[in-house]
């Protein structure tokens, strides 16, 4: 018979813990099992392999290359440059950021979800994308080279504003989102008490703030420390970081050694992040008590606060709607639509194919990917989902972000050196490129839908099983309701990933079904202004697309904090 939720909640009520519990263990593990091979077959044994076969010789491992590479002057450089651009782009974006996350937060004002979109855009856009664009207004033949001679592709400062751009809705969704939620009240109390504003805000505001603060920091940390698109298009041969070097080394230098332990020296720092942002997150997610956030914004009052909205406002156009303005005026160049035109001819060079063939091949390996990182995040998710979960479980969840931690290069390579014989030949495959697609966008989904399925009453589920259903069954009449639509979130999530990816891609993408991430690298790596325009056409185009899928996920969005 079917299950309503009155049957449900009725019987869950009567239902016995200790067999549901020992039923729901059963099962968690049973959902488990995908995932874990998952992983296992297309992450853990490729890095492995290729990490091993850095640091084998003649069967032996030689851990002391660690020492002999650490031991390397340009390699300590490329270490210190990774950490300290990294830093300064954190520090840089909070003091650009903050700002607009108070706006957001506390201001109420026409267009406020549009402009909320607009800032959005840059976070989901695919890293080359995002280097392309500050090249066209900072690099030769940009906006700032015609208008005053001033060229910045080649400095670290094109680097810092280009993580800004990239990292700027981070801060202003995560912060703001949080600050949104804080009562106003006690802010006010401590004015009435004779506090001013500043040292109010120093005293109640600021620690309540300062998990997420803390946790927007660690975040941007990580994106600018494992930072290759950006730094690879705007660094050229002056500035490298380590995934940057990684590359070079794999594809260029052919010095697996030294990539195996780049491999491992990034793994380890982002390890780190990766741990102390689970933990401020478990602080803010327990320290606070938070109010409806349509409760606390209101309408600009004052010369101050005007003067504020007004710096935002300035900020966004300058900083975030500018490069993305520029790149389309330089995808149209002189000729109108010419570069667009150029792009259905063959070319003979770094193309088998038409370059807008890389279109096509994007869009169809989004979607696969974006359907596999689905079903192994939705399955994985739901194994997470109770929260007395033990060790193991607990493992399995910090396995599930290791993608995050290590070098996509690696992975990339990886899967040619490890998936190259029966039956894991895959080389050849045209699933390959969406099996690496979906390693980055299954943790999307995880985080995605796990708050969601965490927030369905257990009840329910133990009394859907008391009453017969399987597991199937139970995912099928209780969470799937509740969760339809954080699920189509997470797919939106999946395939504007899926569509960006660019670090693993670069290896496995097949000259003659490139990517367009791929297709805009080859494009800016060959001289001549055609290439150059080309470049600016595709991107645009990958512009466009990231920013429709964005636009379906304002619409899906079920998060009223706003936080990613």
């Amino acid at each position: 018979m079917d299950l309503t939720r009155t049957e449900v909640t009725r019987t869950g009520k009567q239902a016995g813990k200790p067999a549901g519990t020992v039923r729901g263990s059963a099962a968690r593990l049973g959902l488990m099992a995908v995932p874990v091979a998952f992983f296992a077959v297309l992450f853990a044994y490729p890095v492995a392999a290729i990490v091993a076969r850095g640091l084998e010789v003649d069967g032996v491992w030689r851990l002391g290359r660690i020492g002999d590479v650490l031991a390397q002057s340009d390699v300590r450089h490329v270490l210190w440059f990774t950490t300290w651009q990294a830093l300064a782009s954190t520090v840089l974006t909070l003091l650009v950021a903050l700002p607009g996350a108070y706006v957001f937060a506390r201001f109420d004002f026409p267009g406020k979800q549009v402009l909320r979109a607009v800032v959005t855009v840059p976070f989901v856009l695919p890293t080359v994308v995002v280097g392309t664009a500050f090249l066209a207004l900072v690099g030769r033949g940009g906006l700032l080279d015609d208008l005053w001679g001033l060229r910045l592709d080649t400095t670290v400062w094109a680097i810092l504003l280009a993580h800004v751009f990239f990292n700027y809705a981070v801060v202003v969704r995560t912060v703001g989102g949080l600050w949104a939620q804080l009562d106003p009240r006690q802010e006010e109390a401590a004015r009435m008490l004779g506090a001013s504003r500043l040292r109010a805000w120093r005293q109640v505001t600021l620690p309540a703030l300062a998990p997420a603060v803390a946790a927007a920091a660690l975040m941007v940390f990580l994106f600018t420390f494992t930072s290759f698109g950006v730094v690879q298009i705007l660094g050229g041969p002056t500035f490298s970081t380590l995934e940057v070097e990684i590359y070079r080394q794999t594809s260029q230098v052919f010095d697996l050694s030294t990539a195996a332990v780049l491999t491992l020296i990034q793994f380890a720092a982002v390890a780190a992040v990766l741990a102390v942002h689970a933990w401020t997150v478990r602080r803010r997610e327990s320290a606070l008590r938070l109010v409806d956030a349509a409760t606390t914004a209101r309408r600009p009052r004052g010369a101050g606060q005007w003067t504020l909205f007004a710096g935002v406002l300035g900020t966004v156009a300058v900083l975030l709607v500018l490069p993305l303005a520029v790149l389309v005026q330089r995808s149209l160049g002189a000729s109108g639509f010419g570069y667009y035109r150029a792009l259905t001819r063959e070319d003979g060079g770094a193309f088998l194919v038409p370059p807008i063939e890389a279109i096509g091949n994007s869009l169809q390996y989004a979607v696969a990917a974006t359907a596999i990182a689905v079903v192994i995040g939705a399955l994985a998710a739901t194994a997470l989902t109770r929260r007395d979960a033990g060790r193991f479980v607990r493992g399995f969840d910090a396995l599930l972000m290791l993608p995050l931690g290590v070098s996509a290069v690696t992975v990339g390579f990886g899967f040619l050196i490890a998936l190259d014989e029966p039956p894991l030949d895959l080389r050849s495959s045209w699933i390959l490129v969406p099996l690496a697609q979906a390693l980055v966008g299954v943790p999307f989904v995880v985080r995605t839908m796990l708050p969601v399925l965490r927030a369905v009453d257990g009840r329910l589920r133990e009394a859907a099983a008391v009453l017969g259903a399987s597991p199937w069954r139970v995912w099928r009449e209780v969470d799937l309701p509740m969760v339809r639509r954080a699920l189509l979130v997470a797919a939106g999530f999946a395939f504007a990933v899926s569509l960006g990816e660019f670090g693993a891609t670069v290896f496995i993408a097949r000259p003659d079904n490139p990517t367009l991430p791929v297709a805009v690298a080859r494009l800016l790596g060959r001289p001549g202004d055609m290439n150059y325009g080309q470049a600016m056409a595709l991107s645009t185009i990958l512009m466009l697309v990231c920013a429709v899928a964005l636009v379906v996920l304002e619409r899906l969005r079920t998060d009223r904090s706003g936080e990613f």
